[in-house]
């Protein structure tokens, strides 16, 4: 019983200094992957935020919902279809991806929020102008209503934080023509880290990071500039749909994030020990600079 008491002290001590040094600043978090449809390992997500908004921290989260959003489309009969990674979306799929994302998804996550005691607003990219979208190009082909984002508007986030909400982000918006767009939730992530110049994005996805060697979790990278991520890329120890991910998170380096972290959705309690241990759990990508000599810094 002592070495449980004495290991939780510990634990709160360890995170003591990052308490401090995060305190009042913005942390990006882009939800997604299997840690959205596994309901305990949502809750424990949803503790984590609620946790990080108690001790003092501004966080921020953008969600996808890719899994409900293909189960809607399959109960009204509509296929899915997909170039590169992203969702073709003709008309009647942008339909019912706004009302997935922007409504059943984004309001079941505000509301567990509210469950645990933190103020929460759900906003897609059209709610005060937050995104400006512009139809996407592709190499592939036309991709229809999928989006890029031309701008951030963070007045509505700001008057969020100043007023102690929790924002929750659908990555659905409009061009200035008012046609409506899906948007990549990364791409979305970045585009809000950057424009807030947020302390931390982190990307919750179900790998533990960069890995040596793909079939070794042991062998997670825990931190890299962006010109070593670049590297990665380019010498196939980051391949398949890790590329985009560790691209955008040196992209989100690169324009004014502190640093931006890859981490396993899967592990319970991730986000805390990632952000508030000395070790860390994932794989910190930052700007080149000199100095850090800190994990979290």
């Amino acid at each position: 019983m002592e070495e449980t008491i004495q290991s939780s002290a510990h634990t709160l001590i360890e995170a003591l200094p990052y308490i401090r040094k995060f305190s009042g600043k913005t942390v990006v978090i882009k939800y997604g992957g299997s840690a959205m449809t596994d309901e305990g390992l949502r809750g424990r997500i949803i503790q984590d935020i609620a946790l990080l908004k108690y001790v003092g921290l501004r966080p921020l989260l953008v969600h996808g919902g890719g899994p409900a959003i293909n189960a809607m489309l399959q109960k009204v009969g509509v296929e899915s279809r997909f170039e590169n990674g992203l969702r073709i979306t003709d008309s009647a799929t942008m339909e019912i991806t706004e009302m997935v994302l922007a409504g059943k998804v984004n309001k079941e996550l505000v509301q567990l929020l509210q469950l645990h005691g933190v103020d929460a607003v759900g906003l897609s990219g059209k709610d005060g102008g937050l995104l400006n979208a512009v139809k996407r190009d592709s190499k592939n082909g036309d991709l229809g209503f999928v989006g890029s984002i031309k701008g951030v508007n963070t007045r509505i986030l700001e008057v969020m934080f100043e007023n102690g909400f929790v924002p929750v982000i659908a990555p659905v918006s409009a061009d200035q023509n008012g046609t409506t767009y899906n948007i990549n939730a990364d791409d979305a992530a970045v585009a809000i880290a950057s424009a807030l110049k947020a302390e931390k994005l982190l990307f919750l996805t179900d790998v533990p990071g960069i890995l040596r060697s793909v079939d070794d979790p042991k062998s997670r990278i825990s931190r890299v500039n962006s010109s070593e991520a670049y590297e990665l890329i380019r010498c196939g120890t980051v391949s398949g749909g890790m590329v985009p991910k560790v691209r955008s998170a040196a992209r989100a380096s690169e324009q004014g994030v502190s640093a931006t972290h890859i981490i396993d959705g899967n592990m319970p309690h991730a986000l805390l020990l990632e952000l508030l241990t000395s070790e860390g759990v994932g794989t910190l990508i930052e700007a080149e600079s000199e100095g850090n000599k800190e994990h979290k810094e």
